[in-house]
């Protein structure tokens, strides 16, 4: 039967067909519908883990065990799971074991743009890249079979318009896939150095068996072009373009495994061809193995190392006539992003701005909170980095830092790589003020649950971390809890906890105000006749909050009633509109 599917949607079908049991994820745009797609089949047992590194290791224990597994990531996630990843790739598998990790270029959600296909190059695993919504479901499917038959995890690299885009795909029955038995075997799974060193020789010579079989694998196809003056070698979503701008006018050898890639393959192509011609995105991958296998690609002299791709770019780059863009009668307005109406974290981030504290951001959506007019970021590197890096700070520059320094981490974030970083602080006796920015839920990648919240991925109730009491626990006597709604309490807490002379936590913690289960109050209203226009509403940066002919104005669809902008009113214009919703 054809269906019309979005490509991750599409992967999680494949999963399903090809039987995998057990799949373990950390969700990040563009990769986290794989996982909650396939949740929907009560075959597969799906879990969100706090982290990709601890996803990796579970669906390798899967694997041992002898189910078909899966995890899946975003490419920083990847990084996360490195240490993992190059070790499987010595071990092997017993039943298949596929990796999925979906990059951002234009960088729509991510802090970079880096290119994952150097993973699998690095790590020595083959990866096979889908360039549409067929292709994502028949590729999890053959990456279950080559993980088998070469005894290798398998990468599966997705990307942005991969994964979020929908075309049509034919859907199959699940595959009744029998347990392999786990045998005890030291010598291939216990990765200490004398064993280690024996399996490294068998990695390669797998390599040299998949390269054999991507000479051959349909999945490398050769499409024939009526003008053999260029010859295109292509990937991914590039692929789309490069066939919607030339059609089969040029010979085109599309990839579907990016690595390792076949060799006799790509030197016959050339040799077929009186220029060669590489088109990806971001960094050179596929153009530079051409120049290892001594081809004089063009590439990236043609085409830029940064951002997504678009047929235009790629027409003009060929040379042929870029189509007509339509365009509006009108300009449409910036519309730069913004904390929703109604964020818990914003009063936390103006009592932090208005007290002039430097502040060590992370990642999630609170990092807005360095958008104007609260500014009140200062860095963000990675996951769990705020506080790791607020006890650098505070040891570099002393008491001068400690009473003027804070780190901010959501709850997600904090259970994914910030505890490490506390128990450093209260290992190592920096004087640093931590705050957990606990809006119960993992927010900016669309309200996944996680080990704070009591629920799992399909949102029956599960194992509940206590904040308080793991802050506690790992050496902190001052833990306290504050509502962000509050302005008064954030200021006391905020200035009280930056006095003490020992370490401290303080969680800001008010639910998301986007979740479904929140009941919120009336909304506000301005009385124009006590607005004196002094715009001390527009501090907080509100979207329900602007200025009409010198008075301010709640746009009463946007308004939550948090009362926040209320508190900072000193004529008392804010007032209830009583209809609650």
């Amino acid at each position: 039967m054809k269906r019309l599917m979005l490509g991750n949607a599409a992967a999680a079908r494949g999963l399903y067909e090809a039987g995998c049991a057990v799949a373990s994820s950390y969700p990040g745009t563009p990769s986290t519908e794989i996982t909650e797609e396939a949740a929907k089949f009560e075959e597969i047992y799906c879990e969100w883990a706090p982290n990709e590194k601890v996803a990796m290791e579970t669906a390798f224990g899967a694997s041992l065990a002898g189910k078909r597994s899966f995890c899946g990531m975003k490419h920083v996630g990847l990084n996360v799971a490195a240490d993992p990843l190059f070790t499987v790739s010595y071990t092997g598998v017993n039943a298949g074991m596929v990796i999925a990790v979906a990059d951002d270029p234009g960088m729509h959600s991510s802090q970079n743009e880096q290119d994952s296909r150097h993973y699998a190059e690095a790590a020595k695993i083959p990866m096979l890249e889908p360039s549409d919504s067929a292709e994502a479901l028949a590729f999890a499917k053959l990456a279950y079979e080559l993980s088998e038959q070469f005894d290798t995890p398998v990468l599966y690299k997705m990307c942005t318009r991969v994964a979020h885009s929908q075309s049509a795909v034919e859907t199959s029955p699940r595959a009744d896939i029998p347990v392999r038995p786990y045998e005890k075997n030291i010598a291939k799974y216990v990765m200490m150095p004398g064993n280690a060193i024996r399996r490294h020789p068998v990695v390669e010579e797998r390599t040299r068996k998949l390269v054999a079989w991507a000479e051959t694998a349909e999945i490398n196809r050769l499409e024939s072009g009526q003008d053999r003056s260029v010859g295109i070698v292509t990937s991914s979503t590039c692929y789309q373009y490069v066939k919607e701008v030339c059609g089969d006018r040029y010979p085109v050898l599309k990839l579907g495994m990016i690595w390792p890639m076949p060799e006799e393959k790509l030197r016959a192509f050339a040799a077929s061809v009186e220029k060669l011609v590489v088109v990806e995105e971001l960094d050179p991958f596929i153009e530079n193995h051409c120049r290892v296998l001594g081809l004089k690609p063009v590439g990236k002299e043609l085409f830029p190392l940064l951002g997504e791709f678009s047929q235009n770019l790629v027409a003009e780059k060929l040379g042929f006539a870029p189509k007509a863009i339509r365009s509006l009668d009108e300009t449409v307005p910036g519309r730069p992003p913004v904390m929703c109406a109604g964020c818990p974290h914003r009063g936390m981030f103006y009592t932090l701005a208005k007290n002039k504290v430097t502040v060590l951001g992370d990642i999630g959506c609170y990092t807005l909170g360095a958008v104007a007019p609260l500014s009140a970021i200062e860095m963000t590197l990675c996951m769990g980095a705020s506080i790791s890096g607020l006890h650098g700070f505070n040891k570099a520059l002393g008491a001068q830092s400690e009473q003027k320094t804070v780190a901010v981490i959501g709850d997600s974030t904090f259970m994914h790589s910030g505890m490490t970083g506390l128990a450093n602080i209260a290992y190592n006796q920096s004087n640093s003020t931590v705050i957990i920015l606990d809006n119960s839920i993992t927010g900016m990648t669309g309200h996944q649950q996680n080990p704070t919240t009591g629920y799992n991925i399909k949102g029956d109730p599960a194992g509940k971390i206590d904040l308080e009491a793991l802050c506690r626990a790992m050496g902190f006597n001052r833990v306290r809890v504050v509502d962000p709604y509050d302005l008064a309490a954030c200021d006391r807490a905020v200035k009280e906890e930056l006095a003490a002379a020992e370490p401290s936590v303080i969680i800001s913690r008010r639910p998301c105000a986007l979740l479904k289960y929140v009941k919120h109050k009336a909304p506000l209203r301005v009385n124009t006749a006590k607005c004196v226009g002094c715009k001390s509403c527009m501090r907080v940066g509100c979207p329900a909050i602007s200025i009409k002919e010198g008075k301010a104005r709640v746009d009463e669809t946007l308004c939550v009633g948090c009362g926040v902008c209320s508190q900072l009113c000193r004529v008392d214009a804010f007032e209830s509109t009583g209809k609650e919703g």
